[in-house]
C-alpha cells in the first residue's frame, strides 16, 4: 500500500514539474519526486541507492538547478503555485498521450508474455546493493561512461555560465 502511495506522490511531483508556471515550483516538485523515489528504493531493499538518490539527486543536482535559476534570473515562486493545463490542449499533446499509452500497453503485454528466470535455490542474494561490488563495477568496467557523464556535466555548467555572461552583456548595452 505504501508503494502505491509513494508512486502517486512521485507522479504528482512529476506532473508538478511539467505543469508549474514557476521554475522554482518545478524545482520543488522535482525534489518531492526525488524523495518519493528514495523511499521506494528503501522499500525495495536498496539502501545504497536511496542514499545516492538523496545525496546526489536531491542534493547536488537540485543545488545545480537552483544555481542556474538564480543565475539566469528566472524569477521566484510568486504569490501562488499554479498549474497550467494549456500544454494539454494542443493536438501534438493529444497525439503524444496516445503514443505514450500505446507504448505503455505494449510494455504491459510484453511483460505478461515474458517468462522470467527462477530465483536460485537459496532465494534472492542477500546483498543486492553491496557497495564494494558497485564500486568495483563503477570504477572498473564502467569507468569510461562514468567519466564521460562527469565531463558532460562540467561542459553543461560552463555553457550555462557562458550563456548567462553573454546575456548579461547584451542587457547592459
Amino acid at each position: 500500500m505504501l508503494f502505491y502511495l509513494l508512486s502517486v506522490i512521485a507522479l504528482l511531483g512529476g506532473l508538478g514539474v511539467v505543469f508549474s508556471k514557476s521554475p522554482m515550483g518545478s524545482v520543488l516538485s522535482l525534489l518531492l519526486t526525488f524523495f518519493a523515489l528514495a523511499v521506494v528504493y528503501l522499500l525495495a531493499g536498496f539502501a545504497f541507492m536511496a542514499a545516492v538518490q538523496i545525496l546526489v539527486y536531491a542534493g547536488a543536482i537540485m543545488v545545480l538547478f537552483l544555481f542556474v535559476i538564480m543565475l539566469l534570473n528566472l524569477g521566484g515562486m510568486g504569490t501562488r503555485f499554479e498549474l497550467s493545463a494549456a500544454p494539454l490542449s494542443s493536438s501534438r499533446a493529444k497525439l503524444a498521450a496516445v503514443v505514450a499509452a500505446g507504448i505503455g500497453l505494449a510494455g504491459l503485454i510484453a511483460a505478461q508474455r515474458t517468462s522470467f528466470p527462477a530465483l536460485p535455490e537459496g532465494g534472492a542474494p542477500e546483498r543486492i546493493d553491496d557497495i564494494q561490488q558497485i564500486a568495483i563495477a563503477l570504477f572498473g568496467r564502467y569507468s569510461l561512461p562514468f567519466q564521460a557523464v562527469s565531463l558532460l556535466l562540467l561542459v553543461t555548467m560552463v555553457a550555462v555560465l557562458v550563456l548567462a555572461k553573454r546575456r548579461g552583456k547584451e542587457s547592459a548595452q
